[in-house]
């Protein structure tokens, strides 16, 4: 059985600065992809950020320059370093990965969110 679980949310000012982590537990062959994810009251859930395997990134532009996406593979762990918050940034946030339990069985999972919530 394999978990993702997200720590580090919480309440800060506008300006602060918080760390998500989300680290995958069980039987782990192998993690693809990486991404964190987020849902304000009322909206839709939208991709924040991604790493692949190798490292690359992508995020979404009202992040940009603001959040860093990182991974530890040693660790089975992806963080998401988040400074200049903004109120609009108030949200659950979501890690997910595509995980392989075996070389031939892939599966995509998610964590069960943390909140996040930025005052002005």
């Amino acid at each position: 059985q394999v978990q993702l679980v997200e720590s580090g949310g919480g309440l800060v000012q506008a300006g602060g600065s918080l760390r998500l982590s989300c680290a995958a537990s069980g039987s782990i062959f192998s993690i693809n992809s990486m991404d964190w994810f987020r849902q304000a009251p009322g909206k839709q859930r939208e991709l924040v950020a991604t790493i692949t395997s190798r490292g690359s990134t992508n995020y979404e532009d009202s992040v940009k320059g603001r959040f860093t996406i990182s991974r530890e593979n040693a660790k089975n762990t992806v963080y998401l370093q988040m400074n200049s918050l903004k109120p609009e940034d108030t949200a659950v946030y979501y890690c997910r990965a595509d995980i392989a339990t075996s070389a031939t069985r892939w599966k995509r999972y998610w964590g069960q969110g943390t909140q996040v919530t930025v005052s002005s």
